[in-house]
């Protein structure tokens, strides 16, 4: 078993604390409470996420994908990505990929599948493609379309982000489809700053983008309606619209189709 450190805080930690799991330790709740003093948006953005995942995820199932990879799974929240996809089609196949060690400790509960399908759980990182493919084709057929979701992750991505999101983009097949969410400072530029701010001080990196710079990944896709848009907006259903009430959520979201 990979030793957990507990001495940093990381990104899955910090969102299981927001969403109110036990999977957390100090250091995380510590770096939690902080965002949320200078970020009211942060619960809400937490629960919005986690609901246009499982909002995208029935959307290509509904539309015949079979197979799924999700990087930078986090802890186990259910309904979790492989439920809703087999709730839709039974014999779907979930490749999970996470680099924290915790999500590893998880993996059974990420491995509870319908008797048709299949998941499986890769304790990797985003950043290295060629393990995360390499093992990920031992599960999943990607001659075949593959649903590839990095949801709540770019934002702690780099500059690299964008030939990465690439490279993943250019080995899956045609009829593929991406799904992603992004923290934005267009929203709540103030808020979304300080946030940031605490963040890179507790020696996590942080990149909120903008509108353009969030589309960009998308560039050479086919995206399906309504298109980029703030995420509690992307085909929201009545939890959705409730919410909508509650606040801006300063979180971006697609999905797209490769042509």
């Amino acid at each position: 078993m990979t030793d957990i450190d507990t001495s940093r805080p990381h990104p899955a930690r910090v969102y299981d604390w927001w969403l109110g799991g036990k999977d957390n330790y100090p250091v995380d709740e510590e770096l939690a409470r902080r965002i949320l003093a200078v970020d009211g948006t942060v619960l809400r953005g937490a629960r919005a996420n986690r609901r246009f995942m499982h909002r995208a995820t029935r959307a290509a199932a509904e539309a015949g994908i079979r197979q799924f990879l999700d990087i930078g799974t986090g802890i186990p929240t259910e309904p979790n990505l492989h439920q809703v996809a087999q709730s839709v089609a039974a014999g779907s196949t979930v490749v999970y990929a996470d680099n924290d060690p915790i999500v590893l400790r998880h993996a059974e509960a990420l491995l509870r599948s319908s008797a048709e399908g299949a998941t499986h759980y890769l304790h990797a990182d985003v950043r290295d493609p060629d393990t995360i493919l390499g093992q990920a084709a031992v599960h999943l057929d990607l001659d075949r379309p593959v649903a590839l979701s990095l949801v709540a992750l770019t934002h702690y991505l780099g500059e690299e982000v964008h030939g990465l999101l690439k490279k993943y983009v250019d080995t899956l097949a045609p009829g593929s489809f991406l799904v992603l969410s992004q923290v934005t400072p267009d929203l709540s530029p103030e808020a979304i700053e300080k946030a940031a701010e605490q963040f890179r001080r507790s020696g996590t990196p942080f990149h909120p983008r903008s509108l353009a710079e969030f589309s960009r990944f998308f560039e050479g896709l086919e995206l399906l309606g309504p298109g980029v848009i703030p995420v509690t907006g992307w085909r929201p259903e009545p939890e959705d619209v409730a919410a909508q009430a509650e606040g801006i959520v300063p979180v971006y979201a697609g999905v797209a189709r490769k042509p």
